[in-house]
Parts: C-alpha cells; structure tokens; sequence
C-alpha cells in the first residue's frame, strides 16, 4: 500500500467521527458540513458523503428537519440525536486513546 492509500484509508475511517463532531456544534446542511471538512482539509464529495448521513440516520445517531430554501429546492438540515451524542462521546474517547498510544509509540 502507498502512503497515499495508506492516508487515504485513514481518513476514511476517521470521516464518520468527524462528521458527528461537525454536527454536534450546530445542525447542517449537507454541503455546510461539505464546507466545514474542507476547511479541516479533509476533502469529501457529496457522493461519499450521503451514504455516511443515510447511515447514520438509520443507526438513529442523526435526525433531520426540512427547510424552505429561497433559491430551489427544500433544505435537509442535520442533527445529532441524544444516541448520536453518546455515540460521539465514544468516539471521542477512543480516538483519545488512540492518539496516546500512537504517541507513545512514535516516541520510543
């Protein structure tokens, strides 16, 4: 595996947990969360990042509500549920304990 697949597969693994935590400071809209990643350099697509909500949604970490867009089409904005939020609290935790152990080993 190349080190860009190697970062590629990391990011990926790590994506849901960013999305959860995007969502956990504010409710969004797809492309806002989109906007958010980016700017965390974390590049996603709309077509990775559908599923990720679906999925999500149907594991009742998210709900969602519509809005009146004024240019188009209806708005789904995006929310954590209370199981979201124990859920990213999970997360959080391990991906803490993640980062302790890989700091420890980088350093011996």
């Amino acid at each position: 595996m190349s080190l860009e697949q190697a970062k590629s597969q990391m990011k990926k693994g790590l994506l849901e947990f960013c999305i959860l935590s995007v969502l956990s400071k504010r409710e969004a809209y797809p492309p806002d969360i989109i906007e958010t990643l980016k700017n965390a350099k974390l590049i996603v697509v709309e077509g990775t990042l559908y599923p990720i909500l679906t999925r999500l949604k149907n594991e009742g970490l998210l709900s969602y509500r519509w809005e009146e867009s004024p240019s188009g089409p209806p708005r789904k904005y995006y929310q954590l549920t209370s199981q979201g939020k124990a859920s990213l609290e999970e997360l959080s935790n391990a991906w803490q304990e993640i980062l302790t152990s890989v700091n420890q080993l980088s350093k011996n």
